[in-house]
């Protein structure tokens, strides 16, 4: 074929590796990934995509794996800015004497903003490419995603307490709604019911959650069974688990977006499985509160979709998806106990096709496959501590850090580029994180 005949097209990427997780356990060698505006329109070995097409632009990671972006299943990305605050605490003298006073004295949508900007570069430079948001002024939250080019579903807050985001139930409701219509059809931006947890959502709430994710078509993301304290006060209120309510109220379905859920008997996993609920899994958030373990083997085995997450900077305290990785294989592995739990390959796929799936976003990302949007990460796999290499995605999971990631790519734009970040002012953002520690620690 002589060059003139060749197809053009914006972007050829050709990498030592290609692992495009579905199909599952696979790494394709020598291959790249031909993209048209924002889709994924082959993959194919080097050689006949040179054959193939003349693109505008080429990139060559002669030394790296290719893998699809990193999902962040659940985090609270303003919170970013409350990074190390309060440490070394269990969940509820962190969470009510420490993060909501704190969050009291500054929150707004400047806060908000900020802290979303800050995460987003931490994101990039970490290979992830979506998160499943779960905080106040989600206007603001989804704009800032939007005007930084980054995927995200926006979760409509709704707890039982006035806040500086609503005051009544029912201005919670409208707002959510009004917000949901702000972004319907955007590229980027989708939306998801976000209930705190059972403790503090009522009946009438969830109900009125219920009936408006099933109009909305969209997902309810839901802390749930965090801790035993959690389950026993339930029981003393109710009579009930908090799994019993929601089942009662009509939540355990395929749009449940269950989060942490370290407290399950063998019936409630199976119903989780029969209901089609996806379960994200925070390792690390939950070992730093001591709020207990996620059975994620069990739920695996009983074919519950698990995805990960890192939770907030207040309790993790960072947004390292290869971090969360590492610890939620080694942590399945332990409370399984069995080495074969949770395997390198399906700790790599919750980490992005099942969190994709979680999220209703399933047909769009989280694998590398023709007609999917090109959401793609570039993790640099010569450094010292990923070699030798005889396993790659072994070493993607247990011995890469984020630190290997170069080159990110969101719905075809390049957002990392040899580990800089050509959308975002860093000098800006440090200075007005900054800024924050000053007027935080003041308070």
């Amino acid at each position: 074929m002589s060059e003139t005949s060749l197809q053009p097209i914006d972007l050829l990427i050709e990498a030592r590796w290609v692992v495009p997780v579905e199909p599952h356990a696979v790494v394709l060698e020598d291959h790249a990934v031909a993209v048209q505006g924002d889709q994924i329109i082959a993959l194919l070995p080097i050689g006949q995509a040179r054959a193939r097409y003349a693109p505008r632009e080429r990139v060559e990671l002669t030394e790296h794996a290719l893998i699809p972006g990193l999902i962040n299943s659940h985090t609270h990305n303003p919170m970013t800015l409350l990074r190390g605050l309060a440490d070394d605490l269990p969940l509820m003298v962190w969470l009510q004497q420490h993060i909501w006073p704190a969050e009291a004295k500054v929150i707004g949508p400047e806060f908000v903003r900020d802290g979303v900007e800050l995460a987003v570069a931490e994101m990039l430079r970490g290979g992830t490419t979506c998160v499943n948001e779960n905080y106040f002024f989600p206007d603001v939250i989804g704009a800032t995603y939007r005007q930084l080019g980054f995927r995200a579903v926006v979760g409509l807050p709704v707890i039982d307490f006035p806040t500086a985001w609503a005051k009544t139930q029912d201005e919670y409701f409208e707002r959510a709604c009004d917000v949901h219509d702000s972004f319907r059809g955007d590229a980027l931006i989708s939306t998801a019911f976000a209930p705190h947890a059972p403790y503090t959502v009522s009946d009438e709430s969830f109900e009125r959650i219920r009936v408006l994710s099933d109009q909305l078509d969209i997902p309810v993301h839901l802390h749930t069974h965090e801790t035993a304290h959690e389950v026993e006060e339930e029981k003393k209120k109710s009579g009930l688990r908090p799994f019993q309510r929601l089942q009662k109220l009509g939540l355990i379905n395929d749009r449940l977006i269950a989060v942490h859920m370290t407290q399950l008997t063998d019936g409630e996993i199976a119903v989780c499985a029969e209901s089609g609920v996806s379960v994200v899994h925070c390792a690390e958030s939950n070992m730093k509160l001591a709020s207990g373990f996620c059975p994620a083997e069990k739920l695996r085995r009983a074919g519950v979709n698990v995805a990960l997450g890192t939770d907030g900077c207040a309790s993790n305290n960072d947004l390292d998806m290869f971090g969360e990785m590492r610890s939620a294989a080694l942590m399945a592995k332990v409370v399984a106990e069995d080495a074969a739990a949770f395997d390198a390959s399906y700790t790599l796929r919750a980490a992005t096709l099942n969190g994709a799936k979680a999220i209703g976003l399933e047909a769009k990302i989280g694998s590398i496959e023709v007609g999917k949007q090109a959401d793609l990460a570039a993790v640099r796999m010569s450094d010292l501590e990923t070699q030798p290499m005889f396993h790659v995605v072994s070493q993607l999971v247990y011995a890469a850090g984020r630190h290997q990631v170069t080159d990110v790519w969101i719905a075809g734009r390049r957002k990392l580029a040899n580990r800089v970040l050509p959308d975002i002012d860093t000098a800006a953002v440090l200075t007005r994180t900054r800024a924050w520690r000053e007027r935080i620690a003041a308070h």
